[in-house]
């Protein structure tokens, strides 16, 4: 296996969604411009989370390369004057989707969690396109459809919104903080 240099290690092997994003801001966050960072996880979702993640930051995505299961993602922090993270601004909770389910409302519940965390717990009626999969998916979606995009805690959810609005959607709402606390029905 090729050894690639780089200035910084962060272990997020054995987390979840959101923590080796949460991990990697904070390293990002004291390392200097043009460094680079190795962050080594283990969750299959932490690459199209960390390479949207660092597209909307303005760092740039080196690539990532797998070794005895562990995932090495490597960015590089941007130079100069960094752009502040972008944040999706359409954002409802938990409790206005709900409603909105229990009333039958035509809308689309978008699922860009891992397959893996659809199969055992989703919304009733959910469409599932991991966050991953999303941009090569998108003509399965409608632009005059009302999406609601959800995944565990908000964070998947808000890159894969910016995408869908980047892409020319237009009715696009954030479900914060997601099926990390949702309380109605689920379907397995």
């Amino acid at each position: 296996m090729k050894t690639i240099k780089y200035d910084q290690l962060v272990d997020a092997k054995g987390l979840a969604c959101p923590m080796p994003i949460v991990r990697t801001k904070k390293a990002m966050n004291d390392l200097e411009p043009g460094k680079v960072l190795e962050v080594q996880a283990t969750d299959k979702g932490s690459t199209a989370d960390i390479k949207a993640w660092a597209q909307s930051t303005g760092h740039q995505y080196l690539g990532t390369l797998e070794e005895d299961e562990v995932l090495k993602h490597y960015l590089r922090k941007a130079t100069g004057e960094e752009k502040e993270e972008k944040k999706h601004p359409h954002v409802v909770n938990n409790e206005e989707l709900q409603a909105k389910v229990a009333r039958n409302e035509d809308i689309l519940v978008l699922d860009v969690r891992e397959s893996a965390e659809y199969t055992f717990n989703h919304i009733p009626g959910a469409k599932s396109i991991p966050l991953g999969e999303l941009e090569n998916r998108l003509n399965e979606l409608s632009e005059d459809a009302d999406i609601y995009v959800v995944c565990r805690t908000g964070s998947r959810s808000d890159l894969a919104a910016q995408k869908l609005t980047e892409a020319g959607f237009t009715r696009v709402m954030n479900v914060v903080p997601g099926m990390s606390e949702w309380k109605d029905e689920t379907n397995r």
